[in-house]
């Protein structure tokens, strides 16, 4: 068996690294690694870097770990003769390096706990290139806004904002889960087949640590929706004028593929207004009307060339 080529090994990190943030990608690499952009650049461009750095980037690439170090596919079969060099190769390593007996040890673990990782999330997928099934991101509170996918005044087509979505869980998935809660999804756009499993649909609301100690990121758990609406996000409502259906805080979910239905809650964005804004919708030939449900707030009425765009909530989780 060959040495391990270390410029090699830095040539398929590249390699890792173009196909999943591009040409351009090495800092939302070096993001997605947990590491700083200069420390990424070290690593490919002079060392190859520790075990636990290489193990990270197959996890969040989806990339086989044995082929980032050795070039050559897990998938080989066993009658190739491969791993019996392979282990007599390690046997005569640690013969003459007893020292490194604890080294080897700590790699073949983390390689175990990465090839469990692919399993659990393989036999669950529910579509291609999808990172976790079920996972939908929770953009903002509506107030707030949207998060850099939908900042412009026309929504992604529906694959573009599916991959974008994907991209979203894949950074997170993997990281510690700082706390879930299940909760009961209520229908708000009378859609049939999300109205066929809505007596036994549930969610969970999973929050993970995010990039920097502090930061937290939330997604809601829910493999129906996300069937059936994989560019499905999430946004918690901020204020209480959708009240008492919509409360302050709750979580509602839309997707760019269904837009505002006539009478139906929406989410909407209005040009030189901040964030979106939820309320039932009805047009006019020239106008819309926002309508709230709650008898304290007024119904706001816009130009219709002011809507930028609206998006049916397909249902809420009361938090």
């Amino acid at each position: 068996m060959k040495d391990i080529n270390e410029r090699a090994i830095i040539e398929r990190i590249r390699q890792l690294r173009r196909q999943y943030a591009g040409e351009r990608g090495k800092s939302e690499f070096a993001r997605a690694l947990g590491i700083s952009p200069s420390t990424y650049s070290y690593y490919e461009n002079d060392r190859v870097p520790p075990i636990d750095v290489l193990v990270k980037m197959c996890e969040i690439t989806r990339g086989d770990l044995e082929w980032l170090v050795t070039g050559s596919s897990g998938d080989e079969k066993v009658g190739s003769g491969r791993y019996g060099r392979l282990l007599g190769r390690l046997d005569r390593l640690l013969i003459s390096n007893p020292e490194l007996a604890d080294a080897v040890g700590s790699f073949v673990e983390l390689l175990c706990e990465k090839k469990g990782f692919d399993k659990q999330f393989a036999s669950t997928e529910a579509t291609p290139g999808s990172a976790r099934p079920g996972w939908i991101p929770v953009l903002g509170r509506s107030a707030a806004g949207i998060v850099h996918f939908w900042d412009e005044q026309l929504l992604p087509e529906r694959d573009q904002a599916i991959t974008e979505l994907d991209d979203l869980v894949k950074r997170h998935v993997g990281r510690s889960i700082v706390r879930s809660k299940d909760s009961r999804v209520t229908v708000d756009l009378q859609a049939q087949p999300l109205l066929d499993g809505a007596q036994r649909m549930e969610a969970n609301l999973v929050q993970v640590s995010g990039e920097s100690q502090q930061e937290v990121v939330e997604f809601v758990e829910c493999e129906e929706i996300h069937n059936l609406f994989p560019d499905s996000f999430a946004l918690q409502i901020d204020g209480d004028s959708m009240s008492p259906r919509i409360n302050d805080g709750d979580i509602v979910l839309a997707s760019p593929s269904v837009p505002a239905a006539q009478g139906h809650i929406a989410i909407a964005r209005v040009a030189n207004q901040i964030g979106v804004t939820c309320k039932l919708i009805r047009t006019t030939g020239a106008e819309v009307h926002l309508i709230p449900i709650n008898e304290r707030y007024e119904t706001r009425v816009v130009p219709k060339k002011d809507l930028l765009w609206a998006l049916a909530v397909l249902c809420h989780i009361s938090v």
